[in-house]
C-alpha cells in the first residue's frame, strides 16, 4: 500500500506548480489592471479640477473687475471737467502773427490814459490830455532817423546855433536800452551837423560822469534810456529849461518784438519823465512829442 500512490508523485508536484504559477498570474492580472486604468483617470480628474479652478478664478476676476469699471465711469460723469487753462498770449506771440503798424498821437495819449486812470480823479485825468498841436507828424516806417528829424524840425540849424543853455538839450530822443541809444546816436550824423550830442544811460557810464559832461558845455542833443533821464533830472545833472523837441522810438523792436512800452520797467521809466515836466511843457506849447 505504500508503494500504489497512483500517478507518479513528481508529475504532481510539477503540475501544482504550474497551476499555482497560473493562479498567481490570473491573480495578479486583475490586481494591475485595474491600477492602470486608475492612474490616468486621476489624472484627467487632476487636469479637469485645475481647468475649473482657473476658470473659477477667471470669472471671479471678472466680477471683481466689472464693478470697478463701472464705479470709475460713475465718477467720472459725476465729477466736474477740469478746464483747460489757455496760455495767455504774450506780445511776441500776438506781433509775430500780425504786421507792425507805425505808432501816432492816439496810441500815445491812450497809453498815458490807461496808465493814470487808477493813480489819478477824473479832473486830473483832463488835464493829462494833450491837444494835437503838441505832437509832430509820426513816422510811417518809411524813414530814417536823420531823414525823420529833418521832416520835424526844418530849421535845426538856427536852433542850434541859439542854444546856449548848460546841462540842457534842445532835442531829447528817448530809446529803450544802452545799445540802441549807441545805434541811434550813429544814425544821427546826416542831421545833427556841428550840434554835439551825449549818450544818456547806466551800462558802464557813472552819472557824475554824465552831470560832469553836461556842466562842461553846451549840449544839444541827449540820447538815452527814461530810467538814466529821470535820474539825471533829480540829481539836477539835467533840465528840461532849453527842451523843445522829444522823440520817442517808438516803433523800434527788440529781439522778441517789444517796443520801448511794451517793456514794464522802461514803461514805468517813461510815465515817470512825462510828469517830470514834459506835459506841462507840451501845454505851453514849449515841447512838442514826435514819435519814430
Amino acid at each position: 500500500m505504500g508503494d500504489d500512490l497512483g500517478d507518479e508523485w513528481w508529475a504532481h508536484e510539477g503540475k501544482s506548480d504550474a497551476s499555482e504559477a497560473e493562479e498567481e498570474t490570473q491573480e495578479k492580472q486583475p490586481t494591475e489592471k485595474p491600477s492602470t486604468q486608475t492612474q490616468p483617470e486621476k489624472r484627467k480628474r487632476v487636469t479637469e479640477n485645475t481647468l475649473k479652478a482657473k476658470k473659477k478664478k477667471k470669472n471671479d476676476q471678472k466680477e471683481c473687475i466689472i464693478p470697478q469699471k463701472k464705479e470709475t465711469e460713475d465718477e467720472k460723469s459725476t465729477k466736474p471737467k477740469k478746464k483747460r487753462k489757455k496760455k495767455k498770449k504774450t506780445i511776441t506771440d500776438v506781433l509775430s502773427s500780425s504786421e507792425p503798424k507805425p505808432g501816432c498821437s492816439a496810441d500815445l495819449q491812450n497809453l498815458v490814459t490807461q496808465y493814470f486812470s487808477d493813480k489819478r480823479s477824473v479832473i486830473e485825468q483832463e488835464e493829462l490830455k494833450l491837444l494835437d498841436s503838441c505832437f509832430l507828424s509820426s513816422n510811417d516806417l518809411t524813414h530814417t532817423l536823420s531823414s525823420y528829424l529833418k521832416q520835424v524840425c526844418p530849421k535845426w540849424a538856427k536852433i542850434q546855433k541859439q542854444h546856449t543853455e548848460m546841462s540842457s538839450v534842445v532835442l531829447l530822443i528817448v530809446c529803450s536800452s544802452a545799445l540802441r541809444t549807441i545805434e541811434l546816436i550813429k544814425q544821427l550824423t546826416a542831421f545833427k551837423g556841428g550840434a554835439k550830442a551825449i549818450k544818456l544811460f547806466a551800462k558802464h557810464i557813472k552819472i557824475e560822469e554824465q552831470v560832469k559832461l553836461l556842466q562842461k558845455g553846451v549840449t544839444h542833443i541827449g540820447v538815452g534810456t527814461p530810467g538814466r533821464i529821470n535820474a539825471l533830472i533829480e540829481k539836477e545833472g539835467l533840465n528840461l529849461k532849453a527842451l523843445r523837441y522829444m522823440v520817442l522810438d517808438w516803433n523800434w523792436r527788440d529781439q522778441k518784438l517789444r517796443r520801448m512800452v511794451d517793456i514794464p520797467e522802461v514803461k514805468l521809466d517813461f510815465m515817470k519823465l512825462l510828469e517830470s515836466g514834459v506835459l506841462n511843457g507840451c501845454k505851453e506849447d514849449k515841447v512838442k512829442i514826435g514819435l519814430f
